[in-house]
């Protein structure tokens, strides 16, 4: 399980690196091999290569005659791009999925669990600012979480 929240800086070639806490966790899962691919958040998500196997089955399952289901393979799959750690631990980030999320130089990396978001640190303060100051809507709560107790 992926968890916690890490600022980055990007280098001028567009490498991230990974945090130390991940690398060996990262080796045992998938050797460093991962996919990124776009977010509608206008995030990029970072899957370790088998995590991103099960949700690639997933999607190429849902029926292409309609119409929400292809836009979602079409997004998710067809931005899909392998990275690899190098032996640094760090990943060449694609040029053009640096710029649909505004990547630069600043960036964070937050972890959900069995991937990763990759955002701009900027769009991420905002955002995350907002989601604070949302007011709870319980009508829109899902029923697995009703239940929850934090």
């Amino acid at each position: 399980m992926f968890r916690g929240v890490n600022t980055l800086n990007l280098d001028v070639k567009g490498r991230m690196g990974m945090p130390a806490r991940y690398r060996q966790r990262l080796a045992d899962a998938c050797d460093g091999q991962m996919v990124v691919t776009v977010d509608r958040d206008h995030c990029l998500l970072l899957y370790p290569l088998p995590e991103w196997e099960i949700v690639e089955r997933k999607l190429q399952k849902l029926p292409s005659f309609n119409k929400a289901a292809r836009r979602m393979q079409r997004l998710y799959i067809g931005h899909a791009t392998e990275v690899e750690l190098d032996s640094a631990g760090r990943m060449l980030l694609p040029p053009s999925l640096r710029e649909f999320a505004g990547l630069e130089k600043r960036a964070v990396l937050t972890g959900q669990g069995n991937k990763f978001e990759i955002w701009n640190e900027e769009l991420w303060t905002q955002r995350r600012d907002e989601w604070l100051a949302e007011e709870d809507d319980l009508d829109d709560l899902p029923p697995e979480l009703e239940s929850l107790s934090l």
